[in-house]
């Protein structure tokens, strides 16, 4: 059985890796005598719409034309955290019998037979909507505490005379600064990479 791993993290910088997610399905794999084929790995947010998020793109292409008999992921939410989108990659997947593996559920999507089980979309919903309630809960707790933190006289952003080198502004745009090279527009790298228009600018100035 031929397999892929697709792995996410919202973080385009280097604070969350997708390591541990590899590391255990590929453990997975070996364990069920899959041949892992490929490994997809995306740093974008799951509130992203399907279409905004090229290598999930990639990565369900590659499985259609490579005949690919299932997805390996760690989570739902790696599909995404926008219950609708999410819903829309496990239709795809139905309709081009391509199974899917949900490691901390331990749930596959298709039968022996190519078939949702009967609980399948009660499961796949169920999960979505978790993933995307978890997504607003944590963005109403940041809000919040923002707006305390201010309320209490706070001031958000850097401190004042605080500076990053050019090696660590290197290292933390580096996915800006390879698609400016492979000439994606300003626009679209500001939204793949979830940094400000003006911040994707200011980049392209400094190291294009």
């Amino acid at each position: 059985m031929k397999a892929i791993i697709y792995a996410r993290v919202s973080s385009v910088t280097e604070r969350q890796t997708t390591e541990r997610q590899i590391s255990d399905l590929k453990s997975y794999a070996k364990y069920s005598k899959m041949e892992i084929v490929n490994v997809f790995e995306e740093r974008i947010s799951g509130a992203k719409r399907n279409q905004e998020r090229p290598v999930l793109i990639q990565a369900l292409e590659y499985c259609r034309k490579e005949h690919i008999d299932m997805i390996l992921v760690s989570e739902l939410s790696r599909l995404g955290r926008n219950s609708f989108e999410v819903l829309a990659v496990i239709k795809s997947l139905v309709d081009d019998k391509i199974n899917l593996y949900i490691e901390k559920e331990k749930f596959v999507l298709l039968d022996d037979k190519k078939q949702p089980s009967i609980f399948a979309p009660i499961m796949i919903a169920t999960l979505a909507t978790c993933a995307q309630l978890e997504r607003e809960n944590i963005k109403y707790r940041l809000d919040s505490g923002r707006k305390l933190y201010i309320e209490k006289g706070g001031i958000l952003g850097r401190k004042k005379g605080s500076f990053k080198t050019m090696e660590q502004k290197k290292e933390e745009y580096k996915d800006v600064i390879r698609m400016l090279k492979q000439g994606y527009s300003l626009r679209n790298i500001s939204k793949l990479t979830n940094c400000s228009l003006s911040t994707v600018q200011r980049v392209k100035k400094e190291f294009i």
